[in-house]
């Protein structure tokens, strides 16, 4: 077990929309209380990196934290990580399943969003061991 970083925000949708949390609740169907909870455990959720945000900021688009949709944003780039690799956090585990794809509705924020994040904007992961996150928790890759 390797510590990459820790995690910055963390967001969560429900019918008022992408919203802060200070804790995110996990079992195998995803995060509890999300709009995606028990849809396709395979995208129950979505990862991104801060290195997304600073790259957008290098092309002068403006956005804050929680605009990709992410529900786990971190101070360490997972995008590398192959399908299968695990992640832990305090007591839940999250298995990489794929990368996420590209969203055109990011063209509403700025034409050129779309094909800047093509490859940036995330990675999802399935629930392998359910519990509780929080904001500053740290993040070890499993070996």
């Amino acid at each position: 077990m390797t510590k990459v970083g820790n995690i910055v925000s963390l967001f969560s949708s429900n019918d008022k929309g992408h919203l802060t949390r200070p804790e995110l609740e996990m079992d195998e169907k995803g995060i509890i209380g999300d709009r995606h909870y028990n849809k396709n455990d395979e995208r129950s959720v979505l990862i991104a990196s801060l290195d997304s945000y600073t790259l957008v900021k290098k092309h002068n688009i403006q956005i804050e934290y929680g605009v990709l949709g992410e529900n786990i944003l971190m101070d360490y780039n997972p995008y590398h990580l192959e399908t299968g690799a695990r992640l832990k956090i305090n007591n839940v585990i999250l298995e990489i399943s794929q990368h996420c794809t590209l969203c055109k509705s990011f063209t509403k924020i700025d034409t050129k969003l779309p094909k800047l994040l093509k490859n940036d904007r995330g990675i999802f992961a399935k629930v392998i061991e359910q519990g509780n996150i929080k904001e500053g928790d740290i993040v070890y890759l499993l070996d």
